[in-house]
């Protein structure tokens, strides 16, 4: 089966974008012919017995339905975000299940990764930035909430397994009196074999925002 490349939708105000987006990925997991061969390459835990997809995102499960493709939170009875169910979907009929290579690269190194860089930083980077920038030790504490754990990049670091076969390492830089505080986020270089470039972008910023919601709700 050859697939088409889908993508979020650019603008978060597009309610038409995201409807046609959500209803082409349905029709994309519709058309895969061997489920539990899709999971192993997702990392997706198979449920035979409902005919559905386990698939953790930021340390909470997610249930995928197949074939109708309707999302749902595992242990909450609140409706997921259509962007949320869209990447969901995305990523798990495009997971080639292409092994993590250890290698990290930036997003200006991804597919375009250039020319979406400004809209990345705002989106994913800035909101670390301006939270977390001042006393970026809090920024490790809040990731193991999310499962994370520490790694050994700049003032402090963290690493999250946003999805099952998407680590996300986060970077702090303090700054001092010279230079202001700084961030990045880096990938393994396989990403793209999950995840074209716009749906990172997204991933990014809801990883970004979720860490810091969890700061404000411990101040």
């Amino acid at each position: 089966m050859e697939k088409r490349t889908l993508t979020l939708p650019n603008s978060q105000k597009d309610d038409y974008g995201y409807e046609l987006a959500f209803r082409l990925a349905r029709e994309e997991l519709a058309q895969i012919d061997d489920i539990e061969e899709q999971c192993r390459r997702s990392g997706a835990q198979y449920q035979e017995a409902q005919k559905a997809a386990v698939i953790a995102y930021l340390n909470q499960p997610y249930l995928l339905t197949i074939p109708d493709g309707t999302i749902s939170f595992m242990d909450k009875g609140e409706e997921v975000p259509l962007p949320d169910k869209i990447l969901l979907l995305h990523y798990f009929t495009q997971a080639k299940g292409t092994p993590l290579s250890g290698k990290l690269i930036s997003f200006k190194e991804l597919p375009e990764g250039a020319g979406y860089f400004p809209t990345f930083y705002k989106r994913a980077v800035k909101p670390l930035v301006s939270s977390f920038g001042s006393e970026p030790h809090h920024l490790v504490e809040m990731a193991k909430l999310l499962g994370g754990r520490e790694a050994e990049f700049g003032d402090a670091a963290a690493t999250l397994n946003a999805l099952p076969r998407v680590p996300l390492t986060l970077v702090l830089w303090r700054g001092d009196e010279e230079f202001p505080p700084e961030g990045n986020i880096m990938f393994d270089r396989t990403i793209c074999d999950y995840l074209p470039t716009e749906d990172i972008i997204y991933l990014c910023q809801s990883a970004a925002w979720k860490l810091v919601k969890l700061l404000k709700s411990r101040r």
